[in-house]
């Protein structure tokens, strides 16, 4: 439980010697946990012995594992890569995020970390939290959960979709706090207008899944919610959070962070944007060097909010073509089975923008003669609209391009969204 009004515990501020000791104490042991208990990880660090592992240096010689890879992995070794160091069985919970990946859940109390992040964001004891992310597949919904209980929150498990009995039960109940995307929390709003229902109990939220756009930001604070961003992953859970500072996202205190070139294994220097790699230390799943896929860039110096682990500058793109779309991964190999199912596609190319408030992707198909196949242009993209929903679990439009048109640099995802 929290040990001051301002900070969730004393580790928030405790001097960055103190914490760079602490986690270069624990390293080795959660490297020979890996190392004797997951498979995928016996073989990985085969060469490596945990005791040298003491410092920074020293870590770069482990190889990244990126999220990019655990597709493969699991496919090999189902269900979960041979990178979890207890059998499935033993575990709470696995879920099934976009590729599909599957992502396990140990037990114990706030086991993704997001205590913290609702905490910095203003959520206290008795707050009652309308929480919007998915309960279904993915585990968002029990990662915010989890994290309001320890706090002492009450929450709503409202989930994705049914948007005006969302906003009747939010006229109901009162809450004070949301969790989600900030693009539904929006909706939400918008549609309490349009209904007439009181929802000024709103007052914080603590947003995700998605980048948080200023003009998304202004619109949701223009209606008197002050609204957070918190950065996780299905695999790692919170991985930074943002302040009522908001100057960068804090790195959480239960990992140790890094910031490497895409593609390498090399960290770069303090500023320079690079992938966001991140090394665990919850035992059952012990995620050593852990590349998200995720571009972001280390700030210099401390917050003025106190807080003295290091900021992120926020989430800046993907590294590789892997990217989110609605708080949903949407990956190369997501692309490639919608083409395979329709012949009538000589080349696709994703584009992923950013209209009117919400994200938008369009996949532009080269098709030699779309108004003389499957029932005509209308026929052929309602077929193909409906492939993208079941394959993405998202909705996208479906653009025309002729034969040899879309550009020859091997992207499959383009993401043309700014974060400026």
């Amino acid at each position: 439980m929290p040990e001051s009004p301002d900070y969730y515990d004393d580790l928030e501020t405790r001097t960055a010697d103190a914490r760079e000791a602490a986690l270069m104490a624990a390293l080795p042991g959660q490297i020979a946990n890996a190392k004797s208990n997951a498979p995928y990880f016996t073989d990985l660090l085969s060469n490596i012995e945990p005791g040298d592992i003491t410092n920074r240096d020293a870590l770069t010689k482990i190889p990244v594992t990126r999220k990019s890879d655990l597709i493969e992995l699991q496919k090999k070794s189902p269900p979960l890569g041979g990178l979890t160091t207890r059998s499935a069985g033993k575990l709470k919970r696995i879920y099934q995020s976009p590729g599909p990946i599957y992502d396990p859940e140990g037990f114990g109390e706030d086991w993704w970390g997001t205590a913290r992040a609702l905490y910095a964001a203003g959520f206290r004891a008795e707050d009652v939290v309308h929480n919007t992310f998915s309960y279904h597949f993915t585990p968002a919904g029990f990662m915010f959960e989890t994290g309001a209980a320890e706090i002492g929150c009450a929450v709503f498990p409202a989930g994705v979709g049914n948007t005006e009995l969302q906003v009747r039960a939010m006229a109901d109940m009162r809450p004070s706090g949301y969790a989600g995307t900030p693009s539904f929390l929006k909706i939400l709003l918008e549609r309490a207008d349009e209904m007439g229902l009181d929802v000024s109990s709103l007052t914080k939220s603590s947003v995700g899944g998605e980048a948080l756009f200023p003009a998304l930001r202004a619109e949701i604070e223009d209606r008197g919610v002050n609204c957070l961003q918190m950065y996780g992953t299905a695999d790692l859970g919170s991985i930074a959070y943002e302040t009522q500072a908001r100057e960068g996202l804090i790195v959480d205190e239960g990992l140790l962070v890094e910031i490497v070139r895409p593609g390498t294994n090399d960290p770069v220097a303090v500023g320079e944007v690079g992938e966001v790699v991140a090394t665990s230390f919850r035992p059952e799943y012990p995620l050593i060097r852990f590349g998200t896929g995720d571009l972001s860039a280390v700030l210099s110096g401390e917050s003025p909010c106190g807080r003295t682990n290091i900021r992120l500058k926020g989430w800046m793109g993907r590294a590789d073509q892997t990217t989110k779309v609605k708080g949903m991964f949407v990956h190369p190999s997501q692309v490639a089975e919608i083409v395979k199912r329709h012949p009538e596609i000589l080349k696709a190319r994703l584009v992923v923008d950013h209209r009117d408030g919400s994200d938008v992707m369009t996949l532009s198909c080269e098709v030699d003669d779309p108004t003389g196949v499957a029932g005509g242009s209308d026929g052929l993209a309602g077929d193909i609209g409906a492939s993208i929903q079941a394959v993405c679990k998202l909705k996208g439009e479906v653009g025309y391009a002729q034969p040899g048109s879309l550009p020859n640099d091997g992207k499959v995802i383009d993401d043309i969204r700014k974060f400026d």
